[in-house]
Formats: C-alpha cells, sequence, structure tokens
C-alpha cells in the first residue's frame, strides 16, 4: 500500500486505537490459543492447533496492513479547506442533469467512505469526477450504463 489515504483526525485515532488493541490483547491471545492447542497433544493431527495458527496469521496480516495504512494516512483539516473548489472533505450538492435530482455528498478517503452517510470516497467514479469542479460546472462521470452529468450547485465544509 503505497498510496497516500486522506482522513480526518477521528478516523485516524480510531486506526490506532485498532492497532494498539490488535498488538496489546488480540496477539497474547493468540498466543495463549495456540500454546492451550500445542498441550492436547500431536500435532500433525491437531486442528485445534492449525486453527489457531491460522487465525494468528491472519491476525498479523491484519497488523501489518493497519500499520501500513497508519504510515500512509495524511491527517486533513477541515479549518484549512478551500470550498471554492470540491476536494477531499467538501460537501458538495450535485443535480443530476437527466433526472434533475439533487443529493448532498461529503467527498472522503477510502476508509471514511459510507453512502448511508452520505460520504463517498474521492478514488470513486463519482468522487473523482468531482474533484476539482467549481460551483456551476458539469462533470462528465463514466458509469456502466454511460456518461453521467452532474451540475455542482453547492459548496462547503
Amino acid at each position: 500500500m503505497s498510496d497516500t489515504m486522506y482522513v480526518t483526525k477521528e478516523t485516524f485515532e480510531k486506526m490506532r486505537e485498532e492497532l494498539h488493541k490488535m498488538k496489546t490483547v488480540d496477539r497474547p491471545a493468540s498466543s495463549r490459543a495456540i500454546a492451550e492447542a500445542r498441550e492436547k497433544g500431536d500435532l500433525k493431527e491437531n486442528a485445534e492447533y492449525d486453527a489457531a495458527k491460522e487465525a494468528q496469521g491472519m491476525l498479523e496480516a491484519k497488523i501489518k496492513q493497519l500499520e501500513g495504512a497508519i504510515a500512509n494516512a495524511k491527517i486533513l483539516d477541515t479549518s484549512s479547506i478551500d470550498t471554492s473548489r470540491v476536494s477531499i472533505l467538501t460537501k458538495v450538492t450535485i443535480t443530476n442533469v437527466a433526472t434533475k435530482k439533487t443529493v448532498t455528498y461529503q467527498i472522503v478517503g477510502e476508509k471514511e467512505a459510507d453512502l448511508k452517510l452520505g460520504k463517498i470516497s474521492a478514488s470513486s467514479p463519482i468522487g473523482k469526477g468531482l474533484l476539482g469542479k467549481l460551483k456551476g460546472e458539469v462533470a462528465e462521470i463514466q458509469a456502466p450504463n454511460g456518461i453521467m452529468k452532474f451540475k455542482v450547485e453547492e459548496i462547503t465544509v
């Protein structure tokens, strides 16, 4: 993972807390599970031992992935955001030119994207298409069913 991941300070803190929990709670529990399974006899025929080792491997992979994400994270401050153009952490109100339907999305990093909360990733097709647009501009976005046009109505924080 070499790409920069843009996150808010709150998301960055959640990531650090999750990593700390994995290292201080989950990792020792995994080691104990392996030790307990090892005590139960022949390791060649011990399914519990194999499962514990596999779980430990998956945990270590998650730890490594989260460490990489934290190392590549860039914390964005909402107070320094320019609202003249669509950028990460801005809220943009757009109107679908074809359907006249208006929606508001906040452009966020991949880790924070949640469509139910109105947060779309800057790396999503719509997010990419809106980045850099000014109020009043029309973004043409390639979708599976053809090109969609969205007019930027409002940009706020």
